[in-house]
């Protein structure tokens, strides 16, 4: 699986760099301003289709990303990782971690995020009782690199779970 934060990956908190355009959106009432490259959605399209992995929204964004991100990036409708309430922290873990370990299951996965940390890693690892995983930790103001998709197409094909061709 390929699972995709919104703000701080595809929308970067930075000045936008080049290819980034600015959008504003309306969501259960709430004006946002997003800055999105549309160059994203095929880069992670072509990388889901090349390992065989899952593409999947693991954002506060859950359905809306839906709306107001897939068709900006040139994405399909995904799967949205369900997050319920802050059930707490048990190892300092962020409060989407949990959700991820329970969405995922047994299946392999690399999650984009600008606010996974070591704590993250842990409690997947000791809690949820996942082995294979690759946490790719975003910088928030440069949002999503070339560097980050190398990082997980190597993780996916090198650890066996490549599919694609």
């Amino acid at each position: 699986m390929l699972l995709v934060d919104v703000d701080g990956v595809l929308n970067p908190f930075g000045a936008p760099g080049p290819g980034f355009r600015r959008y504003r959106c309306t969501v259960d009432g709430v004006g946002y301003t997003v800055h999105l490259n549309s160059r994203h959605g095929p880069r992670l399209l072509e990388l889901a289709l090349r390992t065989g992995a899952e593409l999947a929204w693991a954002t506060t964004w859950e359905h809306h990303a839906n709306e107001w991100i897939s068709p900006r990036v040139g994405l399909p409708e995904l799967p949205v990782v369900p997050l319920g309430p802050d059930g707490g922290s048990e190892l300092g873990e962020m409060f989407k971690t949990r959700h991820v370990g329970a969405y995922v299951g047994d299946r392999p996965f690399v999650w984009f995020d600008d606010q996974v940390r070591w704590e993250d890693e842990k409690y997947l690892r000791e809690c949820q009782g996942l082995s294979d995983f690759l946490l790719v930790p975003v910088e928030p103001n440069r949002g999503l690199t070339s560097e980050h998709l190398a990082a997980a197409r190597d993780w996916l094909t090198l650890s066996g779970f490549s599919q694609g061709p």
